[in-house]
């Protein structure tokens, strides 16, 4: 496998990793996926790594699966090697992670592109971005969880719609239906991406928070409070090592708004 079709840079608490194959639409290989997989596992292992940011080299995010690279397979039951390459999976590893990853869409985003965008914390699209689920016009169902994702961002009405038609949702329209956090000016995306990731990297408790979301996602309002009640009384309510140095900040601005006013 070669790193070079996956940029890696690590700075300032934030793992960025950028998908380099734009000669085949960052079309995901089975070597791409599995180094994907230990580059997540690695920043959610290691305690300096406060976040993480996936991003791809102009014009596409990602078409997802590498279709010809299956289709090439020397295997007499081509489909049955097709079920094992999809067990590798970084849509999985993603929302195990308590580590918060920034996505930062800047083209079309479609499959298994796409379940990997949903499985981020966040997504950050430039106003190049589109989205679409083409696993039906492909003859094939998803398997990186994109039927249980997408209606969960978008309603199940909506998602039927995208995974039915195949069709593309622009930037906009995937702002309007919460499909994605922010939309920025194309040339504006690495920028505002990395300022987001370094605003998650300064926050406290992060990681509990994001256990919290994930295992709230479903529950009824009374579960989901009572799930929040007990996680307070097991390991309390907050990161007391965050919560001091989140102290001091605050003392710091406060005494130079008094100097100030």
């Amino acid at each position: 496998m070669s790193d070079d079709l996956l940029l890696v840079d690590d700075a300032d608490g934030i793992r960025t990793i950028t998908l380099d194959r734009p000669e085949a639409k960052n079309a995901l290989t089975l070597a791409m996926r599995l180094r994907l997989c230990e580059l997540l596992s690695e920043a959610e292992q290691d305690p300096a790594t406060r976040v993480v940011v996936i991003g791809a080299v102009d014009p596409v995010f990602s078409a997802g699966v590498d279709f010809k690279e299956v289709a090439a397979t020397d295997s007499p039951k081509p489909w049955n090697a097709f079920d094992a390459q999809f067990n590798v999976n970084p849509g999985k590893v993603l929302r195990a992670m308590t580590t918060p990853v920034v996505v930062a869409v800047n083209g079309a985003c479609v499959s298994g592109g796409l379940e990997i965008a949903l499985s981020g914390s966040f997504i950050v699209a430039s106003e190049r971005a589109r989205f679409a689920d083409t696993h039906a016009r492909l003859g094939v169902v998803a398997t990186w969880g994109l039927t249980a994702l997408l209606p969960r961002a978008v309603g199940l009405r909506k998602a039927r719609e995208m995974s039915i038609t195949g069709n593309f949702v622009a930037a906009d329209e995937a702002l309007r239906i919460g499909l994605v956090n922010h939309l920025v000016p194309h040339d504006e995306l690495a920028v505002f991406a990395r300022s987001l990731a370094a605003d998650v990297a300064a926050t406290g408790a992060v990681s509990e928070v994001l256990r919290l979301y994930a295992k709230g996602d479903g529950l009824s309002l009374a579960d989901a409070l009572a799930l929040e009640a007990e996680h307070t009384c097991r390991r309390g309510a907050f990161d007391a090592k965050a919560f001091g140095e989140a102290g001091k900040t605050t003392a710091a601005r406060g005494s130079q708004l008094a100097k100030d006013s």
